[in-house]
């Protein structure tokens, strides 16, 4: 059923409209590893935070860690694809890697397993927490094991004549990936939502694990069922060794020939002639071209996952981040390669894989110019909180009367009655005298650094309340609430929220309608009277006033920066392949991958060097930086020469035939001439 033709096994796979029907095996495969993927990232923090019980930095730096090793593990699995398994054994393997590790994590969330007492809670942790761990260990080896030859192997299904179908296979699995993406993460936080359990019912984070898990296993069954169609390129030995073997004899070589007496040679990895084979070494040039070509690239992540990061682009909705961005990509990835490019071919312009990188990082770094647009009118709404040597106080009349205060700094305030000071008072001092000037009163208040307080002055200053009255809102309950007292902040949906006030005999309903991110106290004044007209007694003291910039000036934000997601990170898959030799194709995917890992990096690092609290200013940075950046890369690609790998292998193969014919026939030359020397002297011998 198969042939090997040039290392290369070509299995049996018709075409459909000028596509492999392999592909499609390798497609859908994408897509349900990417929901198993996605679907278990979506769940993850909230599973070391709730169920783990791990505090918010423990949990925060395990996660990010986890995203680390699942981009640096692609160059463990690229080596072992072009240099031992091949990539069809390799993803094979570490897709059953990856499986166990989904089940593993599935198991390690069953709280039943340790809850002997049967409370709803796992009596030792110990238990889950080390399964976890070895689930996320065995998903980062298999997820990142297999990122690079997924891509890689697709790439392979296609002959030399057919670059645009491969070009636009490249977009499809991207398209692949964020659908993957958009489902898992609508879905799984669903599913996570539900209550299960065999003795209690808890939130139900076997079933978020085990559905991923289930996609993984089916993954795993689509990839094989198309094995038969395949074509699998051999791994040609322990390629990653030769290559750095190879690159380090060249320099010890052009090291031992610094003598200016030595002629120089056209390029530094031409002094390895001596030893290794010109294919190899040409090899080794396209790779290291291209390699060279990405060191800018991180940048781009780094903005990139600033998108995705809770912290950095916080104001943003978790549906909003989790949603738009995928659908953007898949709306645009069609868009683009079916309308946009085939326009601007049209008019004439040569766009180059290279220029639309270019422009990819662009958009990114204009993307990040809009948020700062965009967070500097957030700010104009936002109330100044105070600073690390600062705290802020507001005073709330809760008498009937007028009072006239005066604080330890011989600033005086008149409180009208049942009303506070209009904005919160900003304070160096660590606390402050507060008195009533027609009286002897007075109170020492202490002022916590980078907090805000409410001081509450009753009717009687010198006596407190006595009568107790019980304030719900529908599902929250605020408790006791005895007189001159007050108590703690509760969240509430945004809308109208109903109180209900109540003694035991009489009861009282007030309603309000509350805006996002505001913030309320209600006072229940001294003169307050049970009644029809209750709630007319009750007055809302406005902390923080309500969001009024509406969420939707964020699209455009996310619109340019996946603009530029979609025409660089397709162009760059594609353009890795097209670039890299037979045998290190895999590994150069690797490399495109690795630059992601370096770009969360260097997030951290900046984030920790910059410490900008201004938000829009580190916005306005990392644009800055981005756009440098885009202008080196664009100088660097300005000098690229674009390389057909495979009619330079070609090339040297010929040419290495050739030689290896002109050998045979100077040997049989020799040979002829050896044997015809010997019959004259054998000849001369009888005469």
């Amino acid at each position: 059923t198969e042939t090997a033709i040039d290392g290369v096994k070509k299995g049996k796979s018709k075409e459909v409209c000028g596509y492999p029907i392999s592909i499609f095996f390798i497609v859908v495969n994408e897509f349900c590893e990417r929901f198993s993927y996605y679907g278990m990232r979506a769940v993850l923090v909230l599973y070391f935070r709730y169920f783990l019980q791990f505090d918010d930095d423990l949990a925060t730096s395990i996660y990010h860690t986890f995203v680390a090793l699942c981009y640096l593990t692609p160059i463990l699995g690229a080596i072992i694809a072009d240099s031992w398994l091949g990539k069809f054994k390799t993803i094979i393997y570490l897709s059953i890697v990856y499986a166990i590790g989904q089940v593993v994590m599935a198991v390690s969330a069953v709280n039943d397993i340790t809850d002997s007492d049967r409370n709803g809670t796992p009596d030792s942790l110990t238990f889950h927490i080390t399964m976890s761990m070895l689930g996320l260990l065995l998903i980062a080896l298999g997820t990142g094991g297999i990122k690079p030859c997924v891509a890689a192997f697709g790439g392979d299904q296609f002959q030399d004549h057919q670059a645009k179908q491969r070009g636009t296979f490249f977009s499809v699995f991207y398209l692949c990936i964020n659908g993957g993406s958009l489902l898992s993460t609508i879905i799984t936080p669903l599913l996570r939502a539900q209550e299960c359990g065999i003795h209690s019912q808890q939130k139900c984070y076997p079933l978020a694990f085990g559905v991923p898990a289930a996609l993984m296993v089916v993954s795993l069954v689509v990839f094989i069922a198309g094995s038969g169609m395949y074509h699998k390129t051999k791994p040609q030995g322990n390629i990653m060794l030769a290559v750095c073997k190879c690159i380090g004899f060249a320099i010890s070589n052009r090291f031992k020939h610094r003598s200016s007496v030595h002629p120089k040679r056209t390029h530094w990895m031409d002094w390895a002639e001596e030893r290794y084979d010109k294919l190899l070494i040409a090899q080794i040039k396209m790779v290291l071209k291209v390699l060279f070509l990405y060191i800018p690239l991180p940048m781009f992540w780094t903005l990139f996952d600033q998108k995705v990061s809770e912290i950095r682009w916080k104001l943003m909705s978790m549906l909003f981040m989790f949603t738009v961005n995928p659908i953007f990509i898949l709306t645009l990835v069609p868009i683009m390669d079916k309308i946009v490019y085939p326009l601007i071919k049209k008019c004439g312009l040569n766009f180059t894989p290279l220029r639309r990188m270019t422009v990819g990082m662009f958009l990114a770094a204009m993307a990040f110019v809009a948020a700062a647009v965009v967070q500097i009118q957030i700010d104009k709404t936002l109330p100044s909180f105070p600073s690390a040597s600062q705290s802020q106080l507001k005073l709330l009349n809760m008498g009937s009367n007028t009072l006239m205060v005066k604080l330890s700094n011989n600033y005086s305030i008149e409180l009208q009655a049942a009303q506070a000071t209009e904005n919160y008072i900003t304070f160096e001092e660590e606390s402050i005298k507060v008195s009533l000037p027609n009286s002897t009163i007075s109170r020492t208040v202490v002022l916590p650094k980078e907090k805000r307080q409410t001081l509450l002055i009753p009717s009687n200053v010198s006596a407190s309340w006595e009568v107790v009255m019980n304030v719900s809102a529908g599902a929250h309950s605020f408790g006791s609430i005895g007189s001159s007292q007050a108590s703690n902040y509760s969240f509430l949906s945004n809308g109208k929220a109903t109180f209900t006030i109540t003694n035991g005999v009489n009861t009282c309903e007030y309603s309000r309608e509350f805006g996002f991110g505001s913030s309320y106290t209600l006072l229940i004044p001294s003169n307050f009277m049970w009644g029809p007209t209750c709630w007319e007694f009750i007055l809302a003291v406005e902390d923080i006033k309500p969001n009024s910039f509406h969420m939707g000036w964020q699209i455009p934000q996310y619109f340019l920066i996946t603009c530029g997601e979609v025409v660089f990170s397709v162009t760059g898959l594609e353009f890795s392949y097209s670039q890299a030799p037979s045998n290190m194709k895999a590994v150069l995917q690797a490399g495109w991958l690795f630059t992601v890992a370096v770009g969360n990096f260097i997030v951290l690092i900046v984030a920790e060097i910059a410490q900008i609290e201004e938000q829009w200013a580190e916005f306005f940075l990392f644009a800055s930086l981005l756009v440098a950046v885009c202008i080196i890369f664009s100088i660097m690609a300005h000098f690229y020469t674009y390389t057909d790998p495979t009619a330079i292998e070609a090339q040297f193969r010929d040419k290495s035939d050739n030689e290896s014919h002109q050998e045979r026939l100077e040997m049989e030359k020799k040979h002829s001439i050896d044997h015809h020397d010997e019959n004259d002297e054998q000849k001369q011998t009888k005469m």
